[in-house]
């Protein structure tokens, strides 16, 4: 039951998250590791039974992400949009870091979080 409360919470955070980065819902289902759109839009809906335990995981990089992100800059605008803007830093090779995290799922997103967590010093 906490799992699953964890879950509807995590999710509607996440939504909301996607939402201020303007990441496609095709971008969100890559970042949870889900491929199927009805499974995506009934999370979005708020139906949390049976959400994997890596989705979890993968909402709790997320939501470090943003908030490592918002303590490095100043100002929201900013924040909200560095995941889309190329970036320059050997990681990225040039390319935004939702492309890193989208392609690459947990690993992706472990990486982003660990190159954020190194800028705070």
């Amino acid at each position: 039951m906490i799992e699953q409360e964890l879950a509807g919470s995590g999710l509607r955070t996440f939504f909301r998250i996607c939402e201020q980065w303007r990441i496609s819902p095709d971008q969100q289902g890559s970042l949870l590791g889900c491929e199927d759109r009805r499974t995506l839009d009934s999370w979005r809906r708020g139906d949390c039974a049976g959400v994997p335990g890596d989705v979890l995981i993968r909402i709790s990089y997320v939501l470090g992400i943003y908030k490592t992100l918002h303590t490095i800059f100043p100002n929201e605008l900013q924040a909200d949009g560095w995941i889309m803007r190329p970036n320059s830093a050997p990681l990225f090779a040039g390319r935004p870091a939702i492309d890193l995290m989208a392609k690459e799922g947990i690993d992706g997103l472990a990486a982003v979080r660990e190159y954020l967590d190194a800028q705070l010093g």
